[in-house]
């Protein structure tokens, strides 16, 4: 008997296993730290002194804009710098008093009133500069976190998401964050039902709910739109009468007349 030798490789061929997929691209997200490489370089150009400067509180429905600059000791730079947000709240504190214990810093508050003025991009701004004129010694340059240079009579350069960049803006953050939370619970003894001191003023479903029940606060600000809702639920506005306006008791009175 002869065999078919094509047919046998043919089914030999066939009976292969295919070959495996490749691997998934596993792809690996390194997650930098603040340097003080922009500050130092500075530093060796004779530029001195140089303050990092950050906000907190842009997106609350309550409370204050709070602004912070800082001017790190080259020295005596804190280790573990951080956006404030990638930072624990026990973290935040603990790198707070190091910073207040080895840098030159200070704080400046844009309050409700303001941010309802001036709207609330202005009303940080001015907060960052007043920041900035309030340190000890006015900076010969100024970073900040944002897209946003600010006034100030000295150098200054946006960063946009400097606080995980810049060791100065990171120590800003967490003084401006840190002072804020502070500032938030001081709040929530004046209107203990809102629960500032949990989500500090943030639009969160709690707080959602409290703003829907009691209406607004003197501390929230009056053109966000939650706050907008809230206000007409509890207060509405009288409806102005027009010219064709039929008061009800002018006509009641008029057809007694009659």
């Amino acid at each position: 008997m002869i065999r078919d030798k094509s047919n046998s490789a043919s089914k030999s061929v066939s009976k292969k296993k295919p070959a495996a997929s490749a691997a998934p691209d596993k792809r690996i997200t390194v997650v930098t730290r603040p340097s003080f490489r922009r500050e130092r370089a500075l530093i060796k150009r004779g530029v001195w002194p140089v303050a990092g400067c950050d906000e907190a509180g842009r997106g609350p429905l309550a409370g204050p804009v709070v602004a912070a600059a800082v001017v790190l000791d080259p020295a005596r730079v804190p280790k573990g710098l951080d956006d404030s947000k990638r930072l624990t709240a026990e973290r935040r504190e603990e790198l707070f008093e190091e910073i207040c214990a080895t840098a030159s810093f200070s704080v400046a508050v844009a309050s409700p009133a303001r941010i309802d003025r001036d709207n609330i991009l202005r009303a940080s701004l001015w907060a960052l500069a007043r920041a900035v004129h309030a340190l000890p010694e006015m900076p010969k340059h100024v970073f900040v976190d944002g897209r946003d240079k600010l006034a100030t009579p000295c150098d200054c350069d946006a960063v946009i998401g400097g606080d995980g960049i810049v060791a100065s803006i990171a120590a800003a953050s967490i003084i401006a964050k840190v002072t804020r939370d502070r500032l938030m619970c001081q709040l929530a003894l004046d209107c203990p039902d809102y629960g500032f001191e949990q989500h500090k003023g943030y639009g969160v479903p709690e707080h959602l709910e409290a703003l829907d029940r009691l209406g607004p606060s003197s501390h929230h600000r009056s053109f966000f739109a939650p706050v907008v809702a809230a206000r007409l639920k509890h207060f509405p506005a009288p409806v102005e009468p027009d010219l064709f306006t039929v008061d009800a008791e002018s006509e009641a009175a008029a057809s007694e007349a009659a």
